[in-house]
């Protein structure tokens, strides 16, 4: 070995013999009695722990997947139980529409069916759901989906027909309106 690089330093033997390397084939200390023992009962406690906490992780990873699965297939439950009561007016405006045909009393069916239609319209503005204004507005390719061009008096670019009502989910575009724009 080449001599160590530095100020040589006097130390006593016994620190000589700690700083020493202890060489590669002589065999570990023993561990003293009793040890072993432990060594092993807190290798056992890891291992159990270790287990435990794997198994922990499981369950709790396949309760928040249960709980996203139920939040997606069940998120409009309420939304659509206050539908029903809508679906059952509308039921009613129908078969009372099949009795009064015959006998040609249609104002009772059409304040029957006015009615479900503002109930509908007031439950979906509890919602969140507005209607996109679009007739008379400059067109909007964001909100609007032009079908059509007509001539009209009307400045070019403005939307001179709505085909089908757009609405918004609060600031998301749920359908875009269907407009016919001037040329």
């Amino acid at each position: 070995m080449t001599e160590p690089k530095g100020p040589k330093v006097d130390l006593p033997e016994e620190l000589m013999s700690e700083l020493e390397e202890p060489k590669a084939d002589a065999p570990p200390a023993p561990a003293p009695a009793g040890t072993q023992e432990q060594v092993a009962a807190e290798l056992a406690d890891l291992k159990d722990r270790y287990l435990r906490l794997g198994a922990d992780y499981d369950n709790f990873r396949r309760r928040t997947l249960k709980e996203r699965q139920d939040l997606l297939n069940y998120a409009n439950e309420n939304l659509v139980k206050e539908l029903l009561a809508i679906v059952d007016n509308l039921e009613r405006a129908v078969e009372h529409g099949r009795k009064e045909e015959q006998r040609g009393d249609t104002d009772n069916l059409l304040q029957g069916i006015e009615l479900t239609y503002r109930s509908l319209q007031q439950l979906l503005t509890r919602h969140g759901v507005t209607e996109v204004q679009a007739l008379e507005q400059s067109f909007d390719p964001q909100i609007h989906e032009a079908v059509r061009r007509v001539k009209s008096e009307q400045p070019a670019g403005s939307v001179v027909a709505v085909y089908q009502k757009g609405y918004m989910l609060k600031d998301k575009l749920l359908r875009p309106a269907m407009v016919a724009v001037a040329e």
